[in-house]
């Protein structure tokens, strides 16, 4: 009959424990699933931040014709297109000041990188508490 309770009682305990994985559980993915927004958040900040200083290197170079802000709108786009990690649904939108192709030694030229960024892990329960966010960079650099 000893026996009998001790196995009695060693169930119980699994299920106690089975218990406390379950409440436990949904904090952890959560905590899990955060994680990875805020690293995929600080990437793309980081692409966009690149972005902005390729757009402004590429602008600033010096030779006989300066760059439009349509070649270096391009510039940014591209290296957007092939490092940000977006759902496909947002772009990042570039301002270049000032107009580029009247710059002369020494001024500067600025290219600014907006990008909204919208959450992938458990994205209804995030965006209905933060709504996505906005990054933002901005570079800038004397003509050459």
């Amino acid at each position: 009959m000893g026996r009998r309770l001790r196995r009695t009682h060693k169930g119980r305990r699994h299920g106690q424990s089975m218990v406390e994985f379950v409440l436990i559980l949904p904090v952890l993915l959560i905590l899990l699933f955060g994680i990875i927004e805020f690293g995929l958040l600080l990437y793309n900040k980081q692409v966009i931040t690149n972005a902005s200083r390729e757009g402004a290197r590429y602008g600033i170079v010096a030779r006989p014709t300066r760059r439009t802000k349509a070649e270096i709108t391009a510039v940014v786009d591209a290296y957007c297109a092939n490092h940000l990690v977006t759902s496909g649904s947002t772009v990042p939108t570039t301002a270049v000041a000032p107009d580029p192709t009247g710059g002369t030694f020494g001024q500067d030229l600025t290219v600014t990188v907006s990008f909204h960024y919208d959450f992938f892990a458990l994205p209804a329960f995030i965006t209905s508490l933060l709504g996505g966010t906005d990054l933002v960079a901005q570079t800038t650099m004397k003509y050459e």
